[in-house]
């Protein structure tokens, strides 16, 4: 069984931090939910994350990111080092199935199971079956007009869900100012 469920998104823009996702869970070729919620705000609303793949997964890493935001006093990329270290080495973590971005106001970072931290080179991130064409849809409008982050990022995930059948218009946007 293949479980695709998700088009996460991150754009900064102009002091705004934007994480959007849609709220489709499918399973093979068949549609489970329409609402799920893939993102979440940490350490008092300063850092967003959102994940693609298991969500239970995802929410054992949301467990282990906030503890090391809390080990490293909100240090973002100090936790994120440290949390892909542990994905990597810990026998449990490693047969986590997901992907992970996390945000503050200044910085953006995909985190995954086989020891990834990959920061953009622009204000633009995305993940999840969708991903591919959020981030098009995201860096043409980035290009191309004044949006702020968070109409970006709800448009770019809105083509997505246009276009890949494992993502839908049920659209979710954390921002950060």
């Amino acid at each position: 069984m293949r479980i695709r469920s998700t088009t996460i998104l991150a754009v900064r823009r102009k002091g705004q931090t934007a994480i959007a996702g849609d709220g489709q869970v499918s399973i093979e070729n068949t549609i489970f939910k329409n609402t799920a919620s893939k993102l979440r705000k940490m350490q008092d609303d300063t850092i967003i994350a959102g994940y693609a793949g298991g969500a239970a997964d995802a929410m054992a890493l949301y467990e282990r990111l906030e503890g090391k935001l809390k080990e490293f006093g909100g240090n973002l990329q100090r936790a994120v080092v440290e949390l892909a270290k542990d994905w990597r080495t810990d026998r449990a973590l490693r047969r986590l199935e997901a992907l992970m971005i996390a945000a503050d106001k200044d910085q953006m970072f995909l985190v995954s199971g086989t020891g990834d931290i990959i920061t953009p080179d622009g204000d633009v991130i995305a993940i999840g079956s969708g991903g591919g064409y959020a981030q098009a849809a995201a860096q043409a409008l980035m290009e191309h007009t004044d949006l702020s982050a968070q109409e970006i990022a709800e448009k770019a995930v809105h083509i997505a869900a246009g276009i890949c059948v494992y993502t839908n218009d049920n659209i979710s946007v954390e921002i950060l100012e």
